[in-house]
């Protein structure tokens, strides 16, 4: 967690949800604008799965691929993985993929595409967020707290919950029994 001085108070920020809402939103801009930029892996990633998950995550190729995860199959119960978006950096692409495959199942056909981007575009933005528990330097934190005030939404991470919680000046001295 952050905990940051206000002009009246104290922010303390969950920096994994609020990371999580920041590449979020990055996503869905780039997926409006010009498509996501890719990110080629060196030495592909094979992600073992049971074979309907591999059907699945083939199915659905090309909307990854609009969300710059480029996979295909890969012999029997696998996938390759060949390109992650780029703006999640460093990516773990074998639990990004099993987590994929793990939810694919509640993406509805039914529903139009871009909602079933925006679902996948959430699952893939939790993946390449901060770490909650991971010690930042104080320049990554100022970094994140000013990406926030930029950030549409910025004080809900995608599945719901605050990203941030203020403790006014006032409250702070009636806890210390100061008022």
């Amino acid at each position: 967690y952050i905990v940051a001085q206000t002009v009246d108070g104290l922010v303390i920020v969950d920096q994994h949800a609020a990371h999580e809402r920041i590449v979020y939103e990055k996503l869905k801009r780039a997926l409006n604008e010009n498509g996501i930029s890719t990110q080629m892996l060196l030495v592909p990633a094979v992600v073992e799965l049971d074979d309907s998950d591999v059907a699945a995550l083939v199915a659905r190729a090309g909307e990854l691929a609009k969300l710059g995860l480029v996979l295909e199959p890969f012999g029997q119960g696998a996938v390759l993985v060949r390109e992650t978006p780029a703006l999640l950096g460093e990516t773990d692409a074998q639990n990004l993929v099993r987590d994929l495959a793990e939810h694919i199942a509640e993406w509805d056909d039914a529903l139009p595409l871009e909602r079933n981007l925006l679902a996948i575009a959430s699952r893939i933005s939790c993946h390449g967020s901060i770490r909650a528990g991971r010690r930042l330097k104080p320049e990554e934190m100022n970094a994140l707290l000013r990406e926030m005030e930029r950030t549409e939404n910025a004080g809900q991470c995608n599945h719901g919950r605050p990203t941030y919680v203020e403790l006014k000046l006032f409250d702070i001295e009636k806890l210390f029994g100061r008022r």
